[in-house]
């Protein structure tokens, strides 16, 4: 992996993808230039809840006690934000054509089946796989003179910059460990760009312009609570949609003496298929609203300090993750559904000391409000807001393996007022090749 990488643009480089300009393990093979590359890593957090169970916000980051929980401590172990990558790709010159792939796969770190945390035998050993996921599978094919195109599974391109440039991205952030990652900032600052099958195309850059344009896979609409009767659950007549998410995205990176940075937008719209509430007996076939969400980002360093700001603004995209809790029974609406706003965003500053340790902090929020007609009495356990304050520290024990000690405070109230709040402390390692 180049050797001048910073924290953050590793990680950075890891989401995206593995390629010859930022190799890792470069192995020449005839026609082929073969890179390997990823990272491990691993972290234990200690996180103390400080509400009754009795609070329940359905969406909220941040648990209550459990109802025999007399503490509400707790000791996890397994991935940050991000989980282990090991990825593979190739690239090659054909018919003046740029030519590569990437594959990868991303096993967990904890150990989290049913057999961990048994009752003596083999239920006390832990001997759980941490869950595995394939978040990447694309071929690119392009050429400086004219862009690159892109096909197949990987990250999205809507609110793509705002996760890359998360100082969490190399830590825990909100969540534990013991799945195969832990939430950073999503939820609480942005809505996950996600791994989606799409094709897209990207401009060469142009004096620091470049722009992208995509179709992907259409997100489905959830309620916050499956399995559950939540108050705001609705459905997806068929489970399917014919049309696919429109996304793009365009940035500016400029560099002068000392500063540089990067100014970013991005969007989504996508048809949500016919939707039909789960209450009172509605069931209209033909709604198929849109959904659409935009976003707003910049960057700007100076002699070892950064500066991140974000917003993003949707309307029946949810929180948290892409058509989480989109749309609300209403009783206004004449299908009996209505899209909910949501909105949001982060603040974030890093310095890095001259001991090469960057220190930071960062604030953020995700917001959702009821639909036009929503009742306020039936979704009153409905998340309104998650909020995180985040205090890390992240030293590079040497040019690939950093050490990360982090602080995070977690705030999760209802549209009734109810709040649980969690403090979580964190320690591990992060390794990239």
């Amino acid at each position: 992996m180049n050797k001048n990488i910073k924290l953050a643009v590793a990680g950075a480089v890891l989401a995206l993808s593995a390629t010859a300009a930022n190799a890792g393990i470069v192995i020449p093979a005839g026609d082929w230039t073969v890179d390997i590359g990823g990272n491990v890593n691993a972290y234990t957090t200690w996180s103390a809840a400080t509400q009754g169970s009795t609070h329940a916000v359905i969406g909220g980051l941040a648990n209550g006690k459990g109802a025999n929980d007399a503490t509400g401590t707790n000791n996890s172990w397994g991935n940050g934000l991000l989980p282990n990558f090991l990825s593979i790709g190739g690239s090659t010159r054909q018919n003046d054509l740029d030519v590569s792939f990437t594959i990868s796969i991303q096993p967990g770190s904890a150990a989290n089946n049913a057999l961990n945390g048994g009752t003596g035998g083999i239920g006390a050993m832990n001997t759980g796989n941490g869950g595995i996921n394939n978040r990447q599978a694309f071929i690119t094919f392009g050429d400086k003179s004219w862009g690159s195109v892109k096909i197949g599974k990987d990250l999205g391109v809507f609110a793509s910059d705002a996760i890359l440039s998360d100082m969490t991205l190399l830590g825990v952030g909100a969540g534990s460990p013991g799945g195969n990652t832990t939430l950073g900032r999503i939820g609480a600052g942005y809505i996950y760009a996600d791994w989606k099958p799409q094709i897209a195309y990207t401009t060469p850059n142009f004096s620091g312009f470049q722009a992208t344009a995509a179709i992907s896979q259409n997100f489905q609409q959830g309620a916050l609570l499956l399995g559950a009767t939540d108050n705001v659950s609705y459905v997806n007549n068929g489970g399917s949609n014919a049309s696919p998410a429109y996304e793009g995205k365009a940035s500016y990176s400029f560099a002068a003496n000392d500063v540089n940075g990067k100014i970013w937008v991005s969007g989504l719209a996508q048809r949500t298929g016919s939707l039909s509430s789960t209450a009172g007996g509605s069931d209209v076939k033909n709604n198929d609203p849109i959904a659409y969400a935009g976003d707003i980002g910049a960057t700007l360093n100076y002699a070892g300090a950064s500066l991140t700001g974000y917003y993003y603004s949707a309307n029946g995209v949810g929180t948290t993750g892409q058509g989480l809790g989109g749309y609300g029974i209403s009783a206004t609406a004449a299908n009996g559904v209505s899209g909910r706003d949501s909105y949001g965003g982060y603040v974030q500053a890093t310095y890095v000391l001259p001991t090469k340790t960057k220190v930071g902090v960062s604030w953020g929020t995700s917001r959702l409000d009821l639909a036009d007609g929503e009742s306020a009495t039936a979704s009153a356990t409905l998340v309104k807001e998650n909020e995180l304050w985040t205090v890390g520290v992240y030293h590079p024990l040497t040019k690939h393996l950093n050490l990360v000690a982090e602080y995070d405070r977690t705030n999760s109230q209802s549209q009734n007022g109810a709040e649980n709040k969690v403090n979580t402390g964190s320690l591990g390692a992060i390794l990239f090749f």
